[in-house]
């Protein structure tokens, strides 16, 4: 396990990985829309694919990070007190390329450890029952036999062609002009215990973009998620205004504009000088990072 501690006034502050999901979805829970991956990546489905960490002030839990694996660079999400996130990307969650997920005061403590490859700021929105106003058109359900025509729609290549476990396991909905997929939107994530779901792979064929295609199938993956889940979520580039609309005619509404940034971590500026000083005291027992 990889401990480090660090001082805050006259309070040290350590940090540690654990695996403790109940400790961790009650401080997710302390924002549950902006946290919404993570508490789903918390379900018995995802929770083996990542790793978590939590920093502590005292017995108080003052920060968590979660990176997911099996992604190049992996996705990596943090939420809490910036000394707390600081000591966690420090010595326990230490990728050298990754995509963060981060509310924009976070950054400076980011930033002492990592490159931060500039972007615009995501929108997560959210809806409920009460907020969702239906939007009637003519789409269906996707079943995952027709996988081919939704990754030929999203022109994805072979190696991120999608499985057909994702319609199988999700929620993806369609439209078609002339028996051709042309609109199609679906899910991230869905936690069934979060009684919480993440909407994505929201997409129309250029030539029928502008006629309410997109708001119609994300439209329709909300009503079928809202009979099971209590909030829904999205992201949405800040610098989309069309999409916000869009979300905004289904009800969605603006939770927190946050970071979604791939970072690099900062080389030691010594790397020969630190070499030989491992070796110096390769000897001690120590605890080992991780």
């Amino acid at each position: 396990m990889a401990t480090m501690a660090a001082t805050r006034g006259e309070h040290a502050i350590a940090a540690r990985t654990t695996t403790d999901r109940a400790l961790l979805r009650a401080f997710l829970e302390r924002d549950r829309l902006y946290a919404a991956y993570a508490l789903c990546d918390l379900d018995d489905r995802e929770y083996p694919r990542t790793r978590w960490a939590a920093a502590y002030d005292d017995a108080d839990v003052v920060a968590v990070g979660m990176e997911y694996s099996g992604l190049t660079p992996q996705p990596l999400f943090m939420m809490g007190d910036n000394a707390g996130i600081a000591m966690i990307l420090r010595d326990v969650l230490r990728p050298r390329a990754a995509y963060l997920a981060a509310k924009t005061e976070a950054m400076p403590a980011v930033e002492t450890l990592y490159r931060v490859d500039p972007g615009p700021q995501m929108v997560r929105m959210w809806i409920d029952r009460a907020r969702f106003r239906p939007y009637p058109a003519d789409v269906r359900r996707l079943l995952p036999s027709e996988i081919g025509e939704l990754n030929r729609l999203y022109q994805l290549g072979f190696a991120s062609w999608l499985p057909s476990s994702a319609i199988a396991e999700g929620v993806y909905f369609g439209m078609r002009a002339g028996g051709k997929l042309i609109a199609a939107a679906g899910t991230h994530v869905i936690s069934r215990q979060a009684r919480l779901a993440v909407v994505g792979n929201v997409l129309t064929q250029a030539d029928h973009r502008g006629r309410g295609f997109a708001t119609a199938v994300t439209g329709a993956v909300t009503a079928e998620l809202l009979q099971t889940c209590d909030h829904v979520v999205l992201n949405v580039r800040a610098d989309n205004p069309p999409a916000l609309q869009a979300y905004r005619r289904l009800g969605y509404a603006e939770h927190i504009r946050f970071e979604e940034r791939l970072v690099h971590r900062i080389a030691s500026p010594w790397p020969d000088f630190a070499g030989p000083l491992r070796r110096l005291f390769s000897s001690r027992k120590e605890t080992p990072r991780q």
